[in-house]
């Protein structure tokens, strides 16, 4: 099995996760994580848990505050995103980056349309379907958010490749050596930009013709929203709950293989819960929420690192009788309580090593599936959607994510996690001792 898939399954999945759209798609998203968290901040503040404090904040006026920092912030993640992307395809072609990001940017401006009524308290003063040509020169914030996150995704990444090619092909202004660099460098963009801007300007007119809709808004219904469906199923909740171990086994960075396909999806159920926890003050299936989320991923398939192999390093600190495991015990405790465990799978190891590789998918798959039919049931609260870094321990993220009870179900799930494991760690012990026992043996 290890010999077909090193041969029919990692290398194409490697090349796959190493091609420059992919390495832009998770570089360039990332680079919208500060504001993320930034933003969340102001979230909580602004949908504060404790009803005296927010009822306080409310009549002081300081909620007002905390919701515009929010709104320019976690709210025009979209912005970051397409910005972030074409900016990293740019630079990653050794590009001059910046105008690539910028031209990117107008790209996705020009292919959306205003479709948010306008109110004036419960009267409507402008329709949804009177926006669009009523409401010019404005942009819809709607937009900007989770409901335009791929949309921006894929102008980020048409603009990088585009952007980089026409530089790359010299279709550019050349100027004299003696004008200074940042003049020369304006006008190096502004065949690419011109180009690239009539491209999207043609995009939006074919759209607005022949569909009297935009690009957004139909990435959005036919595209996005049935993937975010099937990353929040049951059937998606298992598929990524199994390959990230699975590819882990093998030596393969699961989070990082399975996260860059579905990191952007994970990120619009993130956003939306967001908002829906700043409206509604809780995240309910009603209100349209999301289970699998980026919160979820890192808090029920990365807790304490990828497998919650927190249980093998207690195990090994406190029950092992082998040198080998103490040692690792010792040395991965620290590490494991703020979710990272390269030196469980590289130290003990998991990779490869199919004792442990059973129980390491067994964990993670009965973390995501008992959590979440757990939500569906509603015995769990639905997470908030503010993020937090994945560096937060167990208990903690989970309380902030979504409230006593959840931080409590972490502990839980890590107590299972620990029982599950100990028949199969106590098993590779017992054959470390034996080893350690024979060497013993032979130097006497």
């Amino acid at each position: 099995m290890k010999k077909f898939l090193n041969k029919y399954i990692f290398p194409p999945i490697t090349k796959f996760v190493n091609t420059k759209g992919i390495i832009a798609l998770r570089d360039g998203m990332i680079l919208s994580m500060p504001f993320i968290m930034v933003g969340s901040i102001f979230l909580l503040l602004g949908s504060f848990p404790i009803p005296s404090v927010a009822n306080w904040m409310n009549q002081t006026g300081l909620t007002r505050f905390w919701n515009q920092a929010f709104n320019v912030s976690f709210g025009i993640v979209a912005i970051f995103a397409v910005v972030g992307i074409a900016y990293t395809w740019a630079k990653n072609s050794n590009v001059d980056p910046l105008p690539a990001a910028m031209t990117a940017l107008v790209g996705f401006l020009i292919v959306l349309n205003p479709t948010s009524p306008v109110m004036n308290g419960t009267k409507t003063v402008i329709s949804a379907k009177q926006a669009p040509t009523l409401l010019t020169g404005f942009i819809d914030r709607n937009w900007l958010g989770s409901q335009g996150l791929i949309a921006a995704i894929i102008v980020g990444l048409v603009t990088g490749w585009l952007y980089s090619l026409l530089v790359n092909h010299k279709i550019t202004i050349k100027l004299p050596g003696q004008v200074p660099p940042a003049v020369a460098g304006s006008f190096v963009a502004l065949i690419p930009a011109g180009i690239l801007t009539i491209l999207w300007l043609f995009v939006y007119f074919c759209f607005a013709k022949l569909g009297n809709t935009t690009l957004t808004e139909w990435i959005y219904h036919t595209i996005q929203t049935p993937l975010q469906g099937m990353t929040d199923s049951a059937g998606g909740a298992f598929a990524i709950s199994f390959l990230v171990p699975f590819f882990w086994i093998f030596g393969v960075h699961g989070a990082n293989v399975v996260g860059g396909v579905v990191t952007p999806l994970l990120q619009a159920n993130t956003i939306q819960n967001a908002e829906i926890f700043k409206k509604y003050g809780v995240v309910t299936a009603a209100h349209g929420g999301h289970i699998v989320i980026s919160s979820f991923w890192d808090q029920f398939i990365n807790l304490t690192g990828s497998g919650l192999t927190i249980g093998l390093v207690v195990f090994m600190l406190f029950f092992a009788k082998s040198k080998q495991l103490k040692s690792l015990g010792k040395l991965a405790i620290i590490p494991g309580i703020f979710n990272i465990n390269e030196p469980v799978l590289f130290g003990l190891p998991i990779v490869l090593n199919p004792l442990i590789a059973i129980p390491f998918i067994l964990v993670t798959v009965f973390s995501v599936m008992s959590t979440y039919f757990l939500m569906k049931l509603g015995v769990l609260p639905y997470m908030n959607g503010i993020q937090i870094p994945w560096t937060v321990p167990a208990g903690i993220a989970g309380f902030v994510s979504g409230g006593w009870r959840l931080a409590v179900w972490e502990l839980i799930d890590l107590t299972i996690g620990f029982a599950i494991y100990f028949p199969f760690i106590k098993r590779y012990d017992k054959i470390l001792l034996a080893k350690e026992q024979e060497v013993v043996d032979k130097n006497n």
